[in-house]
């Protein structure tokens, strides 16, 4: 629909607007410090005192298709495996690249 720019506005229907307008920005503005507050509440910080915390995790002992990498130490699936040194050491496709 074209929109003639030059033709007179009718102050009411403007004003009418603004209200409406600025009535639901401060309910928006109301709902979103709260969904801030909700979410900053989730987050941890650096630092912060865990000591109540329970921090138990299950350990699952290294499985027969796992090795542990010599450079990284870390646990890897055989997939990952690039190559064995002469010595018996295995090293993960990351730490060869």
């Amino acid at each position: 629909m074209a929109q003639d720019y030059d033709a007179p506005r009718n102050k009411d229907d403007d004003q009418e607007a603004v209200e409406a307008l600025s009535g639901d920005s401060q309910n928006q503005a109301t709902d979103m410090d709260d969904d801030e507050n909700a979410i900053a509440e989730s987050y941890e910080l650096p630092g912060e005192d865990l000591s109540n915390e329970d921090t138990s995790v299950t350990v699952v002992p290294m499985q027969g298709d796992e090795f542990v990498c010599s450079e990284c130490f870390l646990v890897k699936h055989r997939t990952q495996l690039a190559y064995t040194t002469p010595d018996g050491q295995m090293v993960c496709k990351e730490c060869a690249a």
